[in-house]
């Protein structure tokens, strides 16, 4: 069966037994992960324990050895650099400081990267530009400079580029790391309605509230291991059977 254009518990990402290495350095070990279609997982831990790590591996930033692992049918312990570009292609990357091009406007910066993936028609540019405005509630945005809006309208531009070529999973490295405590539900909020429209999400977080607020799969960086958790489901169960005494 397929879904919004995907096929049912179709496994976007698989790590099996991987080491991912920053500058020659392990930072995890041994570590598994698998991803399917329109799944929402939390990357959680201290900072310096490889979440950051982790998301820049998987879209080839930082190298992974041994094991077996891919991501949108690339195998990323053999990716050639040449092959990078098209990678990132397939995937929709937020970050923490949003990079905006700062010397243009919203829509300049959205169609910058159009242009650079190999859309030419102005008309086309133009539709997708305002349909992924209006995904992130920033319709008619698009003549703002970034320096004209807050970070948490930054960071909704910054979803919006990353939707412009319709990855079927998004990276978001700390999206809120900047951010006040309001603007941040409201983020993560946007990533989840993303997500039930038919995209995976990894979100990398240190922000334990905002996993409590908005529960979806956690995953732990520690002491160089990666694993499922569900630790926020044990504190809701205590809660509730103090609430039942």
């Amino acid at each position: 069966m397929k879904k919004n254009g995907q096929t049912e518990n179709e496994v976007l990402l698989r790590l099996n037994g991987v080491d991912v290495c920053m500058e020659e350095n392990v930072v995890l070990h041994n570590a598994s992960l698998t991803l399917h279609n329109s799944e929402f997982v939390y990357i959680i831990g201290k900072v310096g324990s490889g979440k950051s790590s982790l998301l820049k591996a998987l879209y080839g930033e930082t190298s992974i050895v041994g094991g077996a692992a891919e991501v949108m049918d690339y195998d990323l312990c053999r990716l050639r650099k040449k092959d990078i570009p098209y990678l990132r292609r397939k995937l929709g990357i937020v970050f923490q400081d949003f990079q905006l091009l700062t010397d243009r406007s919203v829509f300049k910066n959205l169609e910058f990267v159009l242009k650079a993936t190999g859309w030419r028609k102005k008309n086309e540019i133009a539709r997708r530009i305002d349909e992924v405005l209006f995904q992130v509630g920033m319709t008619n945005k698009g003549y703002k400079m970034p320096h004209e809006l807050s970070g948490g309208e930054q960071q909704r531009i910054a979803i919006a580029r990353a939707l412009l070529n319709e990855p079927k999973l998004i990276l978001a490295d700390e999206p809120t790391g900047n951010l006040d405590p309001e603007t941040s539900g409201q983020i993560v909020q946007l990533l989840h309605d993303i997500c039930k429209q038919g995209k995976a999400v990894i979100m990398s977080t240190h922000n334990y509230t905002i996993v409590e607020q908005f529960p979806a799969r956690v995953v732990r960086c520690e002491n160089s291991e990666l694993s499922d958790v569900a630790p926020f489901a044990k504190k809701e169960h205590e809660k509730n059977i103090e609430t039942n005494k």
